[in-house]
């Protein structure tokens, strides 16, 4: 590596050194048509500053999820004169926090006092592979909490009797379900609303400008839809199920076996997505029971509408 007049000159491994990539990574985006060919020296290929940038933005595009032959274009239209800071605007919009909410740490011995005061490695190495606590480099004792709010309500159901790996199965299973809502309304949105900033070529900068614009204005919308109908829905379960168990006992069954019955596929996927593959069976038996009640209910009713003598005075 030398100073020049017109900058640094590198060779391939300074390069490397420098902007973390292998030499043979290096390579091989030069092949791809990633990054610009070295300057010849003589015997030497020489590297500069642009190399450097330019393999910085490949770094920063991969860590956001772009593929290279994405990356590929969007340099090309930089180098066209198109100019990224749009699309790099639009980037940084999407992959900034969705949340108001604000990280906090917590060390190892609140942690334990919040959950009985009995210490529990192995539930802390569940809440660490669920994202749930983040390790703090160079402190064991100290860990990073992106969601206070989500460990609050595991601390609450824990204290109301709920076992740890109970709340765990339930999280992952939670997280299946509204990760599955995610990318439906990622898709209905981009359907509807994006599509024409996704065309064959990256968008302009004043496109992508209005594309940030509009995910800054639609981003709070998907959880105030989630809340309103999860509010919805929990009322109305809520409500069917203390119903079901106030008036538990009051038509007697006539104990019977149990046997198989044939379900539907595309009727057990919908109740999955309903209620979650746990409580597919429950739910089944559930509304099976319900419709026998109200089917007796409906057979007493047209009893009595047969009756003449209802409500008359011999």
């Amino acid at each position: 590596m030398s100073d020049e007049a017109g900058g640094t000159a590198y060779r391939i491994e300074d390069l490397a050194h420098r902007s973390g990539a292998t030499v043979r990574t290096i390579r091989a985006y030069q092949d791809r048509g990633l990054l610009p060919r070295p300057e010849r020296r003589g015997r030497a290929n020489v590297y500069a500053d642009a190399h450097l940038a330019r393999l910085r933005q490949i770094a920063d595009l991969l860590d956001r999820g772009y593929t290279l032959a994405s990356i590929k274009e969007l340099l090309e239209a930089w180098d066209a004169g198109r100019g990224l800071g749009g699309i790099l605007g639009l980037v940084a919009e999407v992959d900034g926090p969705w949340t108001d909410e604000e990280a906090a740490r917590i060390s190892r011995t609140e942690l334990v006092e919040r959950f009985g005061g009995r210490p529990d490695d192995a539930a802390v190495a569940e809440a660490v592979e669920l994202g749930v606590l983040e390790p703090v480099p160079g402190d064991e004792d100290t860990f990073l909490v992106p969601s206070p709010q989500e460990l609050s309500a595991a601390v609450e159901l824990y204290n109301s009797g709920v076992p740890l790996p109970a709340i765990t199965c339930h999280l992952r299973e939670l997280r299946g379900q509204v990760e599955y809502i995610a990318s439906r309304f990622l898709e209905f949105t981009t359907e509807h609303v994006f599509a024409r900033y996704l065309g064959e070529h990256p968008p302009s900068d004043a496109e992508a400008a209005e594309a940030a614009s509009l995910v800054r204005r639609l981003r709070p919308l998907a959880q105030q839809t989630v809340d309103a109908e999860l509010a919805r829905a929990m009322r109305m379960f809520a409500t069917r199920q203390l119903s079901r168990h106030l008036t538990a006992g009051r038509f007697p069954v006539e104990p019977e076996g149990t046997r198989r019955v044939e379900v539907a596929a595309a009727t057990t996927r919908a109740v999955e997505r309903l209620v979650g593959a746990a409580q597919v069976a429950e739910f089944v038996t559930a509304a099976t029971e319900r419709e026998l009640q109200t089917r007796t209910l409906d057979r007493l009713t047209a009893n009595v509408s047969q009756s003449t003598n209802v409500d008359e005075t011999p």
